[in-house]
């Protein structure tokens, strides 16, 4: 029994170290960054519509590498603009990512990321690149 829980836990502790925590309120986001002095990556999705979010999400969000990365030096922040009526967001959720947009991706390119510093600056933008996360990565680092 002591061995099925260890494994258990060893499993848990793997997958959370693996994990990410994106945001969905930018003021909580901003208030994160304060706190810890890390930088917001924000990104501006249609997760079941956009192909190059998709491949985003799969090619970098997704590794073990950048999830690690990210997880010691950003905030991570989704603004979802789904179009199928079932991922419908919530009204003050959309509100938000509609003034999100407004400010940061007035031409509402897809996707879009944003690294914006903690009072709300926004140092530099890309999008979707076929790279690899460590090139990603640097991408994102170069707008300090």
């Amino acid at each position: 029994m002591n061995f099925k829980l260890t494994v258990l836990f060893l499993l848990l502790g793997i997958s959370t170290m693996f994990s990410q925590n994106w945001l969905t309120n930018f003021e909580d986001a901003k208030s994160i960054s304060n706190k810890e002095n890390k930088q917001i990556v924000l990104v501006f999705q249609g997760s079941d519509w956009c192909a190059p979010c998709i491949k985003l999400d799969r090619e970098i969000w997704s590794t073990p590498e950048f999830i690690k990365y990210a997880n010691e030096h950003f905030i991570l922040v989704k603004a979802d603009f789904p179009r199928k009526k079932n991922n419908k967001l919530a009204e003050n959720q959309q509100q938000q990512n509609n003034q999100l947009m407004e400010k940061y991706n007035k031409s509402g390119f897809f996707p879009f990321v944003a690294v914006i510093d903690k009072n709300g600056k926004m140092l530099g933008s890309t999008g979707y690149k076929k790279t690899s996360p460590s090139a990603y990565i640097k991408t994102l680092t170069s707008f300090n």
